[in-house]
């Protein structure tokens, strides 16, 4: 009998010691299999990590905060700018350009030594345009020199003429009549007329006969624009 209990607890000793080496195997066997999880699965949260920290911010940037954020105060930005840039743009669209307009001299009412000639410019584009001041003026001989002085601005208060299509504004142009104010006179050939605030010229033939070109009373005076021909 007591053989047998020692033979038995050897027996539930040995198997007991053979379990404790399977179980130090299979840890073993789990810690090799885990090395490579370990590294795998390190790994993968690294590269997931670094997707997301390098694609969460840029996901962010690009498409909940920054763009957002940026592209909305850069639109409230650009468009008072835009604003601005149409408002100069529609104040530099309105203004009648040379090449819209044509230029004549209209018909010269005299009265006490004066001549007096309406400076016409009609509107022959499809858009309605501006005028606003005076014109510029200047008589030529010929050759193409200039007669006499630029003329002087009367004081007046300019207003601004809207032209539709087809309709006109006239600037007044007076002067003394050389005859009886005694000035030196000179018969132009043609009038060049500047519109406001543009730099190229339209030429007119002058039917006007003789202008004061120098000495007393030789003085050529502009009126600012208004609506019509002057007629």
């Amino acid at each position: 009998m007591v053989k047998t209990s020692q033979g038995a607890r050897r027996a539930a000793g040995l198997a007991g010691a053979v379990a404790v080496i399977g179980l130090l195997t299979a840890c073993g066997g789990n810690d090799a299999a885990g090395g490579p999880r370990t590294v795998s699965g390190t790994a993968a949260p690294a590269t997931d990590g670094a997707t997301t920290a390098s694609a969460s911010p840029t996901d962010t940037a690009t498409d909940i905060g920054s763009t957002t954020d940026t592209a909305t105060p850069s639109a409230h930005s650009a468009t008072p700018a835009a604003t601005g840039t149409t408002d100069a743009a529609v104040v530099s669209s309105s203004r009648c350009h040379t090449f819209e307009l044509r230029a004549s001299v209209g018909r010269n009412d005299p009265g006490a030594g004066q001549e007096n000639f309406p400076i016409v410019l009609t509107n022959k584009s499809g858009r309605t345009c501006t005028v606003r001041g005076y014109p510029g003026a200047a008589f030529l001989d010929a050759s193409g020199k200039q007669l006499g002085p630029d003329p002087k601005r009367s004081p007046a208060t300019p207003g601004t003429v809207r032209l539709a299509p087809g309709k006109s504004a006239w600037a007044g142009l007076s002067f003394a009549n050389p005859e009886i104010s005694g000035a030196h006179s000179a018969t132009p050939e043609s009038l060049l007329v500047t519109p406001p605030d543009e730099r190229d010229p339209l030429k007119v033939k002058w039917k006007g006969g003789a202008v004061p070109v120098s000495g007393n009373e030789s003085s050529v005076k502009l009126i600012p624009f208004s609506p019509g021909t002057g007629a």
